[in-house]
């Protein structure tokens, strides 16, 4: 084990994760956040910068979000062990890897293909072997696979894309950023008999949604 970053990752857990005043994030995801190696997501020249609470440029006009933010989407979208997740946006797989530690499934898709050879890459270095990853446009999911318990997005779309609300099954939640400004709301959606229940928890800066609204 590389002492030096486990213990980073420790102390970016206690700081902005365990001890964030604005929003709460329970202690299983504390505990995978302290065992992911974020800074194997991060460009080598930002390594350095891997735990520190600020979103990254990972190439392309792409970011990696800071670590509050991807603690805080994953405690509320509320991940169980038997759930199959659809991710829309792989980005650096940073996400995609915290998911993988906590769901049977994980299905990831992005639409830039550097970036989605070098998450694919990344996640089977780190051995996850429960994700599948995709090239193409997230704002269509991954109908052979539908239904999800679970759809997290993590680029912003100005509208929810319908074809991700039909892919979410029923008691399913997504968690969506919403908006076409710089500032954005974070959604939460539930549904429920087919009727869908929303919620927004957050103001956020997410890159936008390309390919789809």
């Amino acid at each position: 084990m590389d002492y030096p970053l486990a213990e980073e990752r420790s102390r970016m857990v206690r700081e902005q994760i365990a001890g964030a005043g604005h929003g709460f994030i329970g202690e299983r995801v504390q505990a995978v956040m302290s065992r992911v190696p974020r800074h194997e997501f991060v460009p080598d020249e930002f390594r350095g910068k891997a735990h520190e609470p600020i979103p990254l440029p990972i190439g392309y006009q792409q970011t990696i979000s800071q670590p509050f933010v991807v603690g805080f989407m994953t405690e509320k979208l509320q991940p169980k062990p038997t759930d199959r997740v659809l991710e829309i946006g792989t980005g650096s797989g940073y996400q995609t890897a915290i998911l993988a530690e906590m769901v049977a499934e994980v299905f990831t898709i992005e639409i830039v293909e550097p970036l989605a050879r070098r998450a694919e890459a990344a996640l089977k270095r780190l051995g996850y072997t429960n994700v599948h990853t995709r090239l193409g446009d997230g704002s269509q999911g991954w109908p052979e696979a539908a239904p999800f318990e679970a759809v997290i997005v993590t680029c912003a779309p100005e509208q929810v894309p319908q074809a991700l609300v039909a892919q979410l099954a029923d008691g399913g939640r997504m968690i969506i950023p919403v908006g076409g400004g710089e500032v954005q709301e974070l959604v939460v959606l539930s549904k429920r008999e087919g009727k869908v229940e929303r919620s927004v928890v957050l103001p956020v800066r997410f890159v936008p949604m390309t390919g789809g609204k």
